[in-house]
């Protein structure tokens, strides 16, 4: 199952995301939270703190400045720019996705 929560900024998307992806991971689904935002904070609805989300936002800077390399698969993308949050979410920042081979 995939799920997207889109809309209007301030109109709690992250905070629905948090609570939505921790119910989900509690009930024993596997949930992988994907912060798209330009200005990312599903780190501190998931329990993972200021400097783990802010660590991913780097990461992402990075990527786009050229400094680390692209991840090509999602099992590349979440070992190296993901985090475990609690509840069992993995976590990763990213701008976009281009075309991943599956695992």
């Amino acid at each position: 199952m995939r799920v997207a929560v889109v809309g209007k900024g301030g109109s709690g998307k992250t905070s629905v995301s948090g609570v939505l992806a921790r119910t989900l991971a509690q009930a024993g689904h596997r949930v992988v939270g994907l912060d798209c935002d330009t200005n990312p904070n599903l780190g501190l609805s998931l329990g993972v703190g200021d400097l783990e989300t802010e660590r991913l936002l780097s990461l992402r800077d990075q990527i786009d400045e050229g400094e680390q390399a692209h991840a090509h698969t999602w099992a590349d993308i979440l070992d190296s720019y993901g985090v475990d949050a609690p509840d069992g979410v993995r976590l990763t920042v990213v701008n976009r996705i281009d075309n991943p081979e599956p695992d």
